[in-house]
């Protein structure tokens, strides 16, 4: 399923998109789900991480589409943005924020056909593995691929991404049980690392092609090494 925004604080135009992607869905085959906002603040609140692709009005009157599409980037750095507009200026700054493409306003079938043509089967061939990650400022996709590693803090979790780290409420166990089958093993009672980053293994001793270090427990050595010597097997 395909999960998409829409955002735009004029409720018939909002309308009338939806009822262009519903059309979409009927003639593609493809299954559609559709969530609406009226204003970028509200995207930012009402945000759900499952969102695939935002189609974001870029002048809005509480707060805009750029300043939305700011917040949403902290808060998923996967999700797909088509910047809706009547000037063609706004559009061309809406790339800083990573956007698909941006579109002018008034909006036909044929455009919104094609780009969402694009866009789902780019997802098909790039789609990577996420997680959503909770906790008292909102809900965050993290992206696997980024992940380095998890670690126990103070009772919580904090998950160390290529961008920020995120504090998490679930339990390592939980965790554990999530992310193993993604290639992360558990090498201490209080770290999971993603194999996909270690360099090598010396004694008691992780080094990370990042630089960083992380602990072995000699009880879970064993159990780690035939994980990470089965990993790199696999990509040899």
């Amino acid at each position: 399923m395909t999960h998409i925004a829409i955002c735009d604080d004029e409720p018939d135009f909002a309308h009338h998109l939806e009822t262009l992607i519903r059309r979409y869905a009927l003639e593609t085959g493809e299954e559609i789900k559709t969530t609406l906002y009226y204003d970028g603040l509200e995207l930012i609140e009402k945000y759900e991480p499952s969102t695939d692709l935002i189609f974001l009005d870029i002048q809005m009157r509480l707060v805009d589409g750029l300043h939305a599409a700011e917040r949403i980037r902290q808060m998923d750095e996967s999700v797909g943005i088509i910047f809706l507009t009547t000037l063609t200026q706004y559009g061309l700054e809406g790339y800083k924020y990573q956007a698909a493409d941006y579109i002018i306003k008034p909006l036909k079938y044929v455009r919104l056909k094609n780009e969402l043509d694009k866009f789902i089967a780019k997802r098909r061939l790039t789609d990577t593995p996420s997680v959503v990650v909770s906790n008292d400022s909102g809900k965050y996709k993290v992206m696997l691929k980024s992940l380095r590693y998890v670690e126990t803090f103070n009772r919580n979790l904090l998950f160390h991404t290529e961008q920020e780290n995120i504090i998490c409420y679930k339990t390592m166990k939980e965790t554990a049980k999530d992310l193993s089958p993604h290639g992360f093993s558990r090498c201490h009672n209080a770290y999971l690392v993603n194999l996909s980053y270690v360099k090598n293994v010396k004694k008691l001793e992780i080094s990370l092609i990042t630089g960083e270090t992380l602990p072995i427990s000699q009880p879970r050595r064993k159990e780690f090494m035939e994980e990470l010597t089965e990993y790199w097997g696999d990509r040899l």
